[in-house]
């Protein structure tokens, strides 16, 4: 797919998609947006939110980074996107929902356990060391002869509870958290079935989303 190929993509949207939801658009653009989740996902061009979920525009507010990865808080932090983005979700918007969505066959996942070799990926690999507990939990849990694939699926999945953890040192987060204002979900999507598993904090176990909220496949 070509620039050309994206024009047309555009052209065909305005045509199409906008037209025929034109009122609820311009609701958005002239009311503003009340989006009912932040989504904060990975940007693999793999996972789509939208997509996945079939939601619809002023649904979710998202922050796509690589490895759907949190950095802690941090107040003294020159430039902070991700951090910048929970801030304004939770504190501006008032989202009630925050999702961190990981996805299986993850890259950010996979270099954590095959590094990078490129020396000049100084912004990459400084970021992946957000990845570094996840990676050393799914080592001790698996042990040293554990089979490849399943070690990178359990990193995926721990990476997401890990994040989930880092979310937790916001203290706006925190604080909303308290006052049952707002509640924090982990998913993991799998990119070869479409399936979404959640993380149940009760069980310590990842369920099939479908099944725990009773929808028929």
């Amino acid at each position: 797919m070509n620039i050309s190929s994206f024009a047309e993509g555009n052209e065909l949207f305005q045509r199409v998609y906008f037209k025929k939801h034109e009122e609820e658009l311009l609701r958005l653009a002239t009311k503003g947006q009340r989006p009912k989740a932040l989504f904060i996902g990975c940007s693999d061009s793999r996972v789509i939110p939208d997509l996945m979920v079939q939601s619809n525009p002023g649904d979710l507010f998202v922050i796509r980074n690589v490895g759907n990865f949190v950095p802690p808080y941090k107040v003294d932090e020159d430039y902070h996107g991700t951090g910048a983005g929970i801030e304004y979700a939770v504190s501006v918007l008032n989202v009630a929902e925050i999702i961190i969505c990981g996805h299986t066959h993850c890259g950010a996942c996979k270099a954590l356990h095959e590094p990078l070799s490129d020396p000049s990926l100084v912004h990459v690999n400084k970021w992946l060391d957000l990845g570094e507990k996840a990676k050393s939990m799914a080592k001790i849990s698996l042990g040293p002869n554990a089979d490849k694939e399943e070690l990178l699926r359990l990193t995926e999945k721990l990476s997401i509870i890990t994040q989930i953890e880092n979310l937790m040192t916001y203290p706006f987060v925190k604080e909303k958290l308290k006052n049952d204002k707002l509640y924090i979900h982990g998913w993991c999507y799998d990119i070869e079935n479409g399936n979404i598993e959640y993380y149940d904090p009760d069980k310590y176990e990842f369920i099939s989303l479908s099944k725990a909220s009773g929808v028929s496949m």
